[in-house]
């Protein structure tokens, strides 16, 4: 057996050697998308087996408590050996300007000790004391939040880029692919709506909260278009159609999240695999979001370092860093080159994106469902509900500040 493990560790060790060497400066940030995921992953597989095992620990086991708790624990301390990883790393990155500066290179090498200090973090916290943990599931809720807006307000910079980029080519079939793209986004939220009228509204029974939330997110997608379309503010059809989709998206994932005993969530019957299949949405969505966050920071100006130059930002993604590894000591010799994005935003969504993660798989710390599912609980529910109409009320503010402050700049 002990001839075995040290074979399964020389492998491991093999493959993690393997990995990091294949890491270029060009793929770092994919490497780290690949981390955080692994991380998922992790904390997922200890959600469902590793229970039992946290239940031995003295430290952890100080009083009686459900096996869902347990299955909690595992995830929560998972998610906070992954922020501090993240967050630490967000902390030493703050002000790089240029790639001359050193910490240039520690964002982008020394893979092997980072996969180190990440496991040795992640082993760590379970040895951490139950009101550490507590008090971390607390702000936990709050950096969610924070992340889920991040998304939002990138969301909404995504929209009016595509609509400016597609309307400056002034081209008849462009715009007629504005509106083709436009009418099939609001077909597609009024669809989805109409399903959500018929799945968490059964007959014989009073929905009137969820009647509310359907019929409010309808009015509001309306709303959207109206507005932009209004003389007055001279907006685009396509940002309103996007953002009344996405509304009624998170408003069908809010419903989904309802108890699955509640009445008015007419597919309770089919908890096991609405459980699945909300995880693994959650988990592709988090990380493709998280993915996205940081490729829009590296190509947007507005999270660069303070004291960059916003040229920087205008390069493509991804190509703008070149062979400055093989350049090497020749490099110091040239001017600065300005980071094409921000290190310190960078890990600092991957740091928030780990707390949204650890409320995604601990159900927002509600263990009181059963331990079979995934991201269910009235607090799940409301959390969704907020977040459609924060991003309903950011977008209306996008469409009516440059009327009611003339005088301001609105990139």
């Amino acid at each position: 057996m002990s001839c075995l493990a040290a074979c399964f560790a020389s492998l491991t060790c093999g493959v993690c050697s393997s990995v990091a060497s294949g890491i270029s400066k060009k793929s770092a940030r994919i490497a780290y998308c690949g981390l955080f995921g692994l991380s998922l992953i992790l904390a997922w597989i200890l959600r469902e087996a590793g229970g039992p095992l946290i239940e031995k620990f003295s430290w952890i086991n100080t009083s009686h408590h459900p096996e869902a708790w347990y299955q909690m624990q595992a995830v929560l301390r998972v998610s906070l050996g992954n922020f501090f990883f993240f967050g630490i790393l967000a902390l030493l990155m703050i002000g790089v300007k240029d790639q001359n500066d050193t910490r240039d290179s520690w964002q982008h090498g020394g893979w092997i000790a980072k996969m180190v200090i990440w496991l040795i973090l992640v082993l760590l916290m379970f040895f951490m004391p139950n009101p550490v943990i507590s008090v971390y599931s607390t702000l936990s809720k709050f950096g969610a939040g924070l992340f889920l807006l991040v998304q939002v307000l990138l969301l909404l910079d995504f929209v009016h880029s595509w609509n400016d980029a597609w309307v400056a080519k002034d081209e008849q079939k462009w715009y007629i692919a504005l509106l083709v793209i436009s009418i099939v986004c609001y077909l597609a939220a009024f669809v989805l709506s109409g399903i959500m009228f018929i799945w968490f509204n059964p007959s014989g029974h009073d929905c009137g909260l969820n009647v509310f939330f359907i019929v409010m997110t309808m009015i509001l997608a309306l709303t959207f278009g109206i507005i932009a379309l209004h003389p007055a503010i001279s907006g685009s059809l396509l940002p309103a159609s996007v953002i009344a989709v996405y509304c009624s998206y998170v408003l069908y994932t809010a419903l989904t999240s309802e108890p699955h005993g509640y009445v008015c969530n007419g597919l309770h019957n089919k908890s096991d695999a609405v459980s699945t299949s909300t995880l693994v949405l959650g988990m592709l969505t988090t990380i493709l979001s998280v993915l996205y966050s940081a490729l829009r920071a590296g190509s947007s100006s507005t999270f660069l370092s303070p004291g960059s130059p916003k040229s920087a930002g205008s390069k493509p993604l991804l190509e703008g860093e070149t062979n400055d590894v093989e350049e090497g000591k020749d490099n110091k010799d040239k001017d600065p080159r300005p980071v094409s994005y921000s290190y310190s935003f960078f890990h600092l969504i991957f740091a928030l994106a780990s707390m949204y993660a650890g409320m995604l798989l601990s159900g927002w710390t509600d263990y009181n469902e059963s331990s079979t599912l995934i991201d269910v609980g009235w607090t799940s529910v409301w959390i969704r509900i907020c977040s459609g109409w924060v991003t309903a009320a950011l977008y209306i503010w996008t469409l009516v500040a440059p009327l009611l402050l003339p005088d301001r700049e609105f990139l």
